[in-house]
């Protein structure tokens, strides 16, 4: 097993720094802090940070096909162009104490994100897929946090977590019809080894996994063995993301909130370490 450590790319100390993801459009890391509703544009190579103002709590951006981005916020999906955003698809707005959290799109342009009750109560959330011509599908109930969501490269395989679980898991995935079936555990992480939280996929069909708590990204072959490890100076790791020109950057958001200043300097910080594998191109939504 081979070990890895992230660099500081920016010292942002965002609360909760979650969802990045690589815009090729731009050459920009999207990522997202999520109480303060912050969209970041960060462009790795001169360091400028361009924040667009969401207006309410976000969980996860991604390009959107038509132009703009595609982003899960307390009320549902919405679209924004950098300056105004528009609900497009509510979900549960009669239940304001729930919101979308992490999500990702397939390569069909489908949006699916999850969500959790601000309280952490125990099977408040649902994880759901966003369709392009703008329907929401409860895809599964009974989620505690919803988090990492991810396809195989050949996407028959839809990896998933639900944070307090402490697993990461698989389903069979259609990727014609967007359905699930056949849920499985592929890792079971143990005490002391930290949370399993956001997740990204890379071109061997590997899974790299962020642990909240655990001061780490694993990553693990598509049977569940551990295979590398990164090591990242800030205890609550939230996601890795792949981007660069050759998507071998490998990007990491991390959290600040209640992290003393002097044991965890950089928390709440982007990191990026490079990797010896590509990751793949993220998908776009298409509505």
């Amino acid at each position: 097993m081979s070990r890895l450590s992230a660099e500081l790319v920016q010292d942002a100390r965002a609360g909760c720094g979650e969802g990045p993801l690589w815009d090729a459009r731009t050459g920009e890391l999207l990522w997202v802090d999520i109480e303060p509703g912050i969209l970041h544009r960060l462009d790795p190579v001169t360091g400028e940070d361009r924040p667009v103002e969401i207006g309410q709590p976000i969980g996860a951006v991604v390009p959107r096909a038509r132009g703009g981005y595609a982003v899960a916020v307390r009320d549902g999906f919405a679209v924004t162009d950098g300056s105004a955003v528009e609900l497009v698809a509510p979900v549960e707005l009669e239940r304001p104490e729930l919101r979308l959290n992490d999500g990702a799109c397939d390569s069909h342009g489908r949006f699916w994100a999850g969500s959790y009750h601000v309280d952490e109560l125990e099977g408040a959330g649902s994880l759901y897929r966003l369709d392009p011509d703008g329907r929401v599908t409860t895809v599964l109930g009974a989620v505690t946090i919803s988090n990492g969501i991810g396809w195989s490269p050949d996407e028959t395989v839809m990896y998933y977590v639900d944070t307090p679980t402490m697993l990461v898991e698989a389903f069979d995935y259609d990727v014609e019809t967007g359905s699930i079936e056949r849920r499985r555990p592929l890792v079971a992480l143990e005490e002391g080894d930290g949370y399993p939280d956001g997740l990204v996929v890379d071109a061997e069909g590997c899974i790299w996994v962020a642990l909240w708590e655990g001061w780490s990204v694993r990553r693990y072959s598509p049977a569940g063995e551990l295979l590398e490890v990164v090591d990242v100076p800030a205890a609550r790791v939230t996601k890795p993301a792949f981007g660069g020109g050759d998507l071998r950057d490998l990007y990491i958001t991390s959290a600040a909130a209640d992290a003393p200043d002097s044991e965890q300097p950089n928390a709440g910080g982007v990191f990026r370490v490079r990797a010896a594998v590509q990751g793949l191109a993220p998908s776009s939504y298409a509505g």
